[in-house]
């Protein structure tokens, strides 16, 4: 062992900078380690696909966390950790450093999810500030797109790029954008702003596989036609990296497994954020990969690794915002559940989403603001009649 922390944090993203800070707050002397693979010190994750795009006054310097400034923390950019011995309590990075640890956290996170493409420079896995860089440049005038994926963060990107002089097509798997998730009058809805955008649709296609030459990047789809693009960036989700964990023998299953304190199965090592499966207080066991998660988790578990013993009984919405359009979710949104919709009028809707028990399993808030609290309570309310759900929120 060549050094030792009080606390070293595996990960550089936003769950990082949030236990970091409570660590500090908490024990202000505490030695800190954040160990990242990132080349940049830990931001603002998503004002990558939204804010940086559409508002010209903010910029990547006010993006970034200030997580040294705040936390006093030492940062380790471009670094793996690639093993962990919880009988040493030491971890090995890529660098070759063994590094001894009083508590440690696994802030992982994921991998984006990857295709049958060329390693191209001009085909890009989003998920980092350098990923957003690398767009910014690809991007603008004129120049075509191809978008992959139809979820959050695809229809963010599309819409992004589209509001800043880029021709745009957006291939998702969907017979109408959104269809998976919303039910069928908001997915029209959704769909529409897309097309009024001038974002061309490759409804219901798969991208199988591409190649790349001087003129570049060209797709091949599940159809059997093709895409020719300037270049691509993919938007599928992520797989979770709990490797680490597994390797290290602590218990996984669809991420690292942890208690309602933010612990897995070895006491001196806790995960959070994307990475973590939780008990969640309301849904269950659950893993979540948004925004409010990493910024909630973040604090419980930094001051659980100074030895607190709090339970984290947060649940956690997510969001998204795309031309004028803002949706907010709790719990299970699939549109293979049934849905009742709440229409509100002026373009604003509720809708719930019912287990086979008839129990409300999630909640959309569509253009619908500060109603997540109520959105939890109808969730952990159960199952509640049909006619009574329109006007709960």
């Amino acid at each position: 062992m060549t050094e030792s922390f009080d606390h070293v944090i595996v990960g550089g993203g936003m769950t990082a900078d949030a236990a970091a800070k409570a660590i500090h707050e908490a024990t202000p002397d505490a030695s800190v380690l954040i160990v990242s693979a990132d080349v940049d010190a830990p931001y603002t994750r998503p004002a990558l696909s939204k804010k940086l795009w559409t508002d010209p006054d903010y910029t990547e310097a006010d993006n970034d966390l200030g997580t040294v400034a705040d936390s006093g923390a030492e940062i380790r950019l471009r670094t793996l950790v690639e093993s962990i011995d919880r009988d040493a309590r030491t971890v090995t990075t890529s660098t070759g450093d063994v590094i001894g640890y009083g508590a440690l956290l696994l802030a992982t996170g994921g991998s984006p999810t990857a295709l049958d493409l060329p390693d191209d420079d001009r085909v890009v896995y989003f998920r980092t500030a350098e990923d957003y860089r690398r767009l910014r440049s690809l991007s603008g005038g004129g120049r075509h797109v191809v978008v992959v994926g139809g979820s959050y963060i695809g229809t963010e990107l599309a819409a992004a790029l589209v509001q800043n002089d880029t021709r745009v097509t957006l291939v998702f798997p969907d017979d109408v954008l959104g269809g998976s998730v919303f039910p069928a009058s908001i997915a029209s809805t959704f769909e529409k702003a897309f097309e009024e955008a001038r974002v061309e649709l490759a409804r219901g296609r798969r991208v199988e596989s591409g190649t790349a030459d001087d003129a570049g990047v060209h797709l091949r789809l599940d159809d059997g036609s093709t895409l020719d693009a300037d270049a691509v960036v993919v938007g599928l989700g992520i797989s979770v990296d709990d490797q680490l964990a597994a390797d290290a023998g602590l218990t996984v299953d669809d991420g690292i497994v942890v208690d309602e304190h933010l612990r897995t199965s070895d006491p001196n090592v806790f995960a959070a954020g994307d990475v973590a499966s939780y008990p969640d207080a309301i849904l269950g066991r659950r893993r979540v990969e948004h925004v409010d998660n990493a910024k909630s988790q973040g604090p419980v578990v930094g001051r659980n690794m100074t030895g607190a013993d709090e339970v984290y009984d947060h649940t956690p919405y997510y969001y998204s915002k795309v031309f004028d359009i803002s949706y907010e979710a709790v719990g299970t949104l699939d549109a293979s559940l049934e849905t009742v919709v709440d229409d509100k009028g002026d373009g604003e809707a509720v809708a719930y989403y019912l287990g086979d028990d008839g129990a409300v399993e999630g909640v959309l808030l569509w253009n619908v603001e500060e109603a997540r609290d109520a959105a939890r309570a109808v969730i952990a309310a159960g199952v509640t009649p049909r006619d009574e759900l329109a006007g709960r929120i």
